[in-house]
């Protein structure tokens, strides 16, 4: 199992950029599964997740974890083309990076709203799903 996304099931900015990976996804690489949910409480490693603040977008690649911007930079670099550009991320410090991500994270809910339950999967999406 690759190319996992865990993402934050009730943030609506979060599912938003979801809805937008699922539709630039062409090759249907990424598989996606919510912080929330029991696949991701069994899958990943506990010292990832905060389970009071699910601030983070993590993802699962070639038998790593990469969170907050470096797992951007990889869901950048896996969909390739002209989210290529957005690889010039690197050249700066993580720290900086991860500055910034904090940033939208801590407001996400107050920015752009949270949901009352985690998104569910149309039937044409379910098996992209691991909930």
């Amino acid at each position: 199992m690759d190319n996992i996304i865990f993402f934050d099931g009730v943030c609506k900015l979060c599912n938003s950029s979801i809805n937008i990976l699922i539709k630039k996804d062409e090759k249907k690489v990424f598989k996606f599964s919510s912080l929330q949910s029991n696949f991701t409480t069994s899958f990943v490693p506990k010292r990832l997740l905060d389970y009071d603040n699910f601030d983070t977008i993590l993802v699962y690649k070639a038998g790593k974890f990469y969170d907050r911007s470096n797992a951007v930079l990889q869901i950048c670099k896996t969909l390739g083309g002209i989210f290529n550009l957005f690889l010039i991320g690197y050249l700066l410090p993580r720290f900086i990076r991860d500055a910034f991500y904090r940033l939208v994270a801590n407001n996400r809910y107050k920015w752009f709203g949270k949901k009352d339950q985690c998104m569910v999967p149309t039937d044409d999406l379910k098996d992209r799903f691991l909930d």
